[in-house]
């Protein structure tokens, strides 16, 4: 029921505000980065959720960006080396917290009252590092690990499937497949480099049309600072559902690895008024969905919500 609102909203060409940063504002309020913070700071999970539907947000996103069982085995060579001198669970790890992220959100939509009327979107982030296209695997590869998790989130009762932060062509085709064969409706956005293509070099522009035409309902941008987000819209936007939302800050040192413990620093450079100006800029210019990527807060999101109504 949830979604079929969203659906409506895209067909009318509404305003569609997203959440921000997650993983980041993990981190803002002090707690280390270790399994997403999901087993050691859950209350803390939780209530950033909540933090997010009380700015006014349309969709809630699940705390479950990288959080897959290759993030875990890349600390190995392989899955068997892993089996060997990994932890007992190690393999099924990642599923778990999976579950758990997604209990978390469901629960701050029951306790603020929004759970007939916010869609819940299930997060999957790319095979290997956000801003390493070098390092995605074949397609088949892609297409293995994708699948697993998106069967995951759609056991986890997720209303749509958001891939977010795909890099490069062939892993976004790959992402896409496995999504076909389940019965959910699939966002994707792309990260975008200095030029406004993706990080790769290839177009967005044909990224954006190979997604739309593989059953993704919206193409977003994502994962790049405001200049990037800037000069990668006119790629996106034609008439159809898009979106964006850009990074703030940067991590020092730069980390995705689930127990690595980065810091995410000079978020103060844009302020949330600062913020709400560039996304109604975007808006000006057409893009329908709206959000912050990591190092915006709830208090950006709660200044979107302002400029949008």
């Amino acid at each position: 029921m949830s979604y079929r609102i969203i659906k409506e909203k895209l067909a009318a060409k509404e305003s569609i505000l997203l959440d921000g940063g997650i993983g980041t504002e993990v981190l803002r309020r002090g707690i280390r980065w270790r399994q997403h913070g999901i087993e050691d700071a859950p209350d803390v999970i939780r209530n950033i959720h909540v933090d997010y539907l009380e700015a006014g947000v349309d969709v809630l996103t699940t705390h479950t960006f990288n959080l897959t069982k290759r993030n875990f085995i890349n600390f190995f060579r392989d899955a068997e080396h892993m089996s060997l001198i990994g932890p007992v669970g190690l393999p099924t790890k990642a599923m778990e917290l999976c579950h758990t992220a997604v209990s978390l959100a469901k629960e701050a939509l029951a306790q603020t009252g929004k759970a007939e009327t916010i869609p819940l979107a299930g997060s999957i982030g790319p095979v290997m590092h956000l801003f390493r296209p070098d390092l995605s695997p074949s397609k088949d590869d892609c297409l293995t690990h994708h699948s697993e998790c998106v069967e995951i989130l759609s056991d986890c009762g997720v209303d749509f499937i958001f891939f977010e932060g795909m890099n490069n062509i062939r892993e976004a085709q790959a992402a896409l497949q496995a999504a076909a064969g389940f019965d959910l409706p699939v966002w994707m956005s792309f990260v975008p480099g200095m030029d406004g293509n993706l990080l790769n070099g290839e177009s967005l522009s044909d990224a954006a049309d190979l997604a739309r035409g593989n059953g993704a309902e919206a193409v977003l941008v994502s994962a790049g600072n405001i200049p990037m987000i800037k000069k990668s819209l006119p790629n996106i936007i034609n008439g159809s559902p898009c979106g964006a939302k850009a990074i703030i800050g940067r991590y020092s040192p730069p980390s995705w690895k689930p127990d690595f413990y980065p810091r995410f620093e000079d978020t103060d450079e844009v302020s949330p008024e600062k913020y709400a100006q560039e996304v109604n800029n975007w808006m000006d210019q057409g893009v329908q969905i709206v959000g912050g990527s990591s190092g915006t807060t709830p208090e950006h999101i709660r200044a979107v919500r302002g400029i949008m109504g």
